[in-house]
């Protein structure tokens, strides 16, 4: 096999989706996942989503060998660390303190989606010839080019954390909760699965939901109406103005990928007295149901917990799909069903002194959260706790 002696590598950015071939993007990225789509991208710059102004500047990466396209990877120059889901807060307020900059840094990401997936494109032949010593240090080489302090990647799934591991890594972990559908026929199928104590519960929260006179209606892709779809953003609005915050995406993004991601897009929509109170957005592969944005104006008791979770398996059931990726956090959803799921994120930190001190954190808190993962299986709600 050939190596990077005999084959020039170089690692550089773009400042836009569209500054790479289409026909490579989808080459590399396929066309299975949503968040790896190239329209999935172009709907988020394009809306302005991500841009210099947001603190989302794209500065996505090309891999080349002997100047050919060989590798790709979804990257970001931010300046915070908003809509990332692996919270370093702590560690920009250190640096703050000490009067060093902790922005720009560069993120290897997809934006505001804490779903484990491939985040290093790379062709067979590139993920053959690197090892992660190379591709760190091409990280570092990168970071420092761009006037950046750190690099992150996050969310890496097995195949990618395969190429970053090495005995110098910075690696923390996290936990999250996702559903498996072990080849049930109905939601009724899932229940029968879990203690007495829990289907009983599960049931009465469905019922009390009902019993507020609310229902919910699918709709999926193109077929997704106007009012539909404008209802849905007012209530996504919602869950950050009530936080004060702002919104991530804007109505433009949602627009787009209404029309150019028809396949993967999912609505549901819950209506009482013949006005929509509530609902979820979800994106889906072929094996997977992610559960991504969600709202309301009016609190109703479970509402969230129906529209969100139990809407969300009943879907996947209907649509074949083997697992239910509903987001980050979230540990009311262990006694629903949903199991703690280990997630990966990768850090490369310039200055020595913190990157020692980070390490250490990263070292304590990884023995946190491996306990906090072993201890949640003793909460599920399962007949048999030996789940596969």
């Amino acid at each position: 096999m050939p190596d990077t002696q005999t084959l020039s590598l170089t690692l550089d950015t773009c400042y836009s989706v569209e500054d790479i071939p289409r026909a490579d993007w989808d080459r590399l990225a396929g066309q299975d996942n949503p968040f790896l789509r190239y329209e999935f991208f172009q709907a988020l710059e394009r809306s302005g989503c991500t841009s210099r102004s947001t603190g989302w500047e794209p500065s996505h990466l090309i891999f080349r060998l002997d100047g050919e396209i060989a590798g790709l990877a979804p990257a970001y120059l931010k300046t915070h660390s908003m809509g990332e889901y692996v919270f370093d807060w702590s560690w920009a307020q250190a640096y703050h303190q000490h009067g060093l900059d902790y922005y720009p840094k560069l993120l290897m990401a997809i934006p505001f989606t804490p779903s484990q997936g491939p985040r290093l494109l790379l062709s067979r032949e590139l993920r053959g010839l690197l090892d992660a010593r190379q591709l760190h240090e091409l990280f570092d080489n990168l970071m420092h080019q761009l006037g950046g302090h750190s690099w992150h990647l996050l969310f890496p799934d097995a195949r990618d954390r395969k190429l970053l591991g090495y005995p110098q890594e910075l690696r923390r972990l996290g936990c999250q909760f996702h559903w498996h559908n072990r080849k049930y026929e109905t939601f009724d199928g899932f229940l029968e699965q879990l203690t007495s104590r829990k289907r009983k519960s599960i049931r009465r929260e469905r019922r009390q939901v009902a019993e507020q006179g609310i229902v919910f209606s699918r709709f999926h892709g193109e077929d997704i109406p106007d009012d539909v779809m404008e209802a849905f953003y007012t209530f996504y609005q919602a869950t950050y103005l009530k936080r004060g915050q702002r919104p991530y995406l804007n109505r433009q993004f949602f627009e787009l990928i209404r029309v150019n991601l028809p396949e993967h897009l999912h609505l549901v929509m819950a209506r009482k007295n013949r006005e929509w109170v509530g609902g979820a957005l979800f994106l889906t592969s072929k094996n997977t149901l992610y559960g991504r944005y969600w709202g309301c104006l009016e609190e109703y008791p479970h509402l969230h917990f129906e529209t969100c979770y139990y809407q969300g398996i009943e879907l996947a059931i209907e649509l074949g799909l083997s697992r239910f990726d509903a987001g980050a956090q979230g540990e009311h959803k262990l006694v629903r069903g949903f199991e703690p799921q280990l997630t990966h994120s990768w850090h490369g930190i310039s200055h020595p002194g913190f990157r020692d001190a980070i390490r250490t954190f990263i070292r304590d808190e990884a023995a946190q959260v491996d306990a906090y993962f072993q201890e949640s299986f003793s909460f599920l709600p399962y007949k048999q706790q030996d789940q596969d």
